[in-house]
């Protein structure tokens, strides 16, 4: 049975309008950075909207995700509070991380986001972790890690996989193979397939998706979700998409590392507007739909920014609140 009739209409249009409201989040953003009001680098998943919105529809409210630098969809999609959010990138009190973390550093644990790393790598061990802690306090909650192409290339993502699967931990890596590193494309870096491709199944539940088809998404991470809350066991999932923009910011141009074929052939296939095509393809929406759900989402954010400037910053003799003291 195809994805799309499996789920109802409501969860697909759902579906459709988180990953909406993430590229107009990410738009936005993109079209103030320019003014320097946003105190704190900004990485952009314009073109990755599917792979967030598809695991998270997988998860329960309080399953734990961590992300990392490229964390915004990661963020809504698992229910994060947008004003706060965009609060942050502000550098505000009322952030997300009390305007002290930034863009790379979001966390909203009332919704099981324990936060996103600005380390290559670095929430991977975390989730691992939160995996432990979930086996060793028996709760019925599953941890799932969002990493990248870098992060791939990282010790500790082998380091942690194996003691995954050496202890059985309930944790869903999900790989956003978005083809690179910065500027160094994953052929200059991976030699063939990834190794936890060949493991069986009773070790490592391993699937390799279409990342721009969020219904496919969907479907692994769903698989993937119920293994581990089942005591199953880890899962690795490699999502195929494409990093749109640059590696950091408006300002940084994919363009002189990339091919323009290669940025048409990936532009063309669009989760946001290949899905939404289909679904008007299928009779579940209507350009009427697609019109009101735009000016609803439009309205959220320009509320969230003005939120956000109108919020104070830290105060001075609050510099040392928050620090842990061994």
């Amino acid at each position: 049975m195809a994805p799309e009739m499996a789920l109802k209409q409501e969860q697909l249009v759902d579906l459709y309008y988180q990953m909406l409201r993430i590229r107009k989040v990410q738009l936005h953003i993109e079209s103030l950075y320019h003014l320097d009001e946003m105190k704190t680098p900004v990485h952009l998943c314009i073109g990755q909207e599917a792979v967030a919105v598809g695991v998270c529809a997988s998860l329960r409210r309080h399953d734990y995700v961590s992300s990392n630098h490229r964390g915004h969809g990661h963020y809504l999609a698992k229910g994060g509070d947008l004003k706060a959010m965009i609060a942050e990138l502000y550098c505000k009190e009322t952030g997300c991380s009390k305007g002290r973390g930034g863009s790379m550093h979001l966390v909203d644990t009332s919704v099981g986001l324990m936060g996103s790393s600005s380390i290559v790598g670095g929430g991977i061990p975390i989730a691992t972790g939160l995996g432990l802690a979930i086996q060793m306090k028996n709760q019925d909650l599953v941890s799932v890690v969002f990493l990248g192409d870098g992060a791939a290339d990282e010790g500790v993502l082998y380091e942690s996989v194996n003691f995954a699967m050496l202890k059985g931990l309930p944790v869903v890596y999900v790989h956003e193979n978005n083809r690179f590193s910065v500027c160094s494309h994953v052929s200059a870096r991976h030699s063939g397939e990834i190794v936890f491709h060949s493991l069986p199944e009773d070790r490592l539940f391993s699937r390799k998706i279409d990342g721009n088809s969020v219904t496919d998404v969907y479907e692994a991470s769903r698989e993937a979700v119920e293994r581990a809350r089942s005591g199953m066991g880890p899962s690795f999932l490699e999502c195929d998409t494409y990093r749109i923009r640059g590696h950091a910011g408006s300002g940084d141009s994919p363009h002189g590392y990339r091919e323009e074929g290669e940025m048409c052939h990936w532009q063309a296939r669009c989760p946001v507007a290949t899905f939404r095509d289909r679904l008007v393809t299928q009779g579940l929406f209507t350009e009427h739909d697609m019109l009101d759900m735009e000016q609803r989402i439009q309205e959220e954010i320009e509320q969230a920014f003005e939120f956000a400037r109108n919020g104070a910053y830290p105060r001075e003799e609050d510099l040392h609140r928050y620090l842990y003291h061994g």
